[in-house]
């Protein structure tokens, strides 16, 4: 599990939407300390004994975590059957990550929170098979919305969040007709919507809307599987 916001209650009623439950969950990764990504860790792990890992300077920003573990944000290690390789991100926190994860010689990006697209972002996404972006918001709509202005400044900013067209410029620098699935995140509910990213990505990269996945903030996604090829049993579940 990479984060969670939730109570215990709302995170088991999504994870039986899924078909699966706490006792199925080995480890949760934090990729930083912003409420809306930890506000649900710690009661959950204790409630199913998960152990909880986040990178040394994330990790000083917990206080509620025992047997806490750390992560070295310049190396790749091994956690429940997956290399996982840490992303250092430009966000307003305390070493914020995202990561990849590779699995049966499958490569699945996870992007999300991060203000500015850097080169080292654009090299380790490369040859992904699975891409899960941010596309927060959209930038008029930011502009002349109702955030106030320190708000505004800071979501805008280089340590903010991914608008839709820095994302679509990052995709534009990535082989998008490898990836199985390419799944759009993070979607502001009053400065963006399904259907501005929808339309933006898909004409930036040229391909059918149906090939894109929004993930809604009630509804969440359902499972996507990746195989090495159609006659493959070797899959991977995200």
């Amino acid at each position: 599990m990479i984060d969670n916001g939730f109570s215990i209650k709302e995170t088991d009623k999504r994870m039986a939407r899924l078909g699966v439950s706490g006792e199925d969950i080995s480890a949760i990764l934090v990729t930083h300390e912003h409420g809306d990504h930890l506000s649900g860790v710690a009661r959950y792990a204790r409630r199913y004994n998960i152990s909880v890992w986040a990178s040394h300077g994330t990790a000083t920003m917990i206080k509620d975590i025992d047997g806490l573990q750390c992560f070295n944000s310049h190396e790749s290690f091994n956690l429940g059957g997956f290399l996982v390789e840490p992303v250092l991100v430009p966000h307003d926190a305390r070493e914020p990550t995202q990561f990849i994860f590779r699995s049966n010689d499958m490569k699945l990006g996870v992007m999300t929170d991060t203000g500015s697209i850097t080169q080292h972002m654009i090299e380790v996404l490369a040859g992904c098979d699975a891409l899960l972006l941010e596309c927060n918001y959209d930038r008029d709509m930011l502009l002349n919305g109702v955030y106030p202005e320190s708000l505004k400044r800071r979501v805008v900013g280089d340590w903010g969040h991914l608008d839709n067209q820095q994302s679509v410029h990052l995709l534009k620098q990535l082989e998008t007709e490898k990836l199985q699935h390419l799944v759009l995140a993070h979607v502001s509910e009053k400065n963006n919507s399904h259907e501005l990213v929808l339309d933006c990505v898909s004409s930036a990269i040229h391909c059918d809307r149906a090939r894109l996945k929004v993930i809604d903030q009630d509804d969440g996604l359902d499972w996507c599987t990746l195989t090495t090829d159609i006659n493959s049993k070797e899959t991977l579940h995200a």
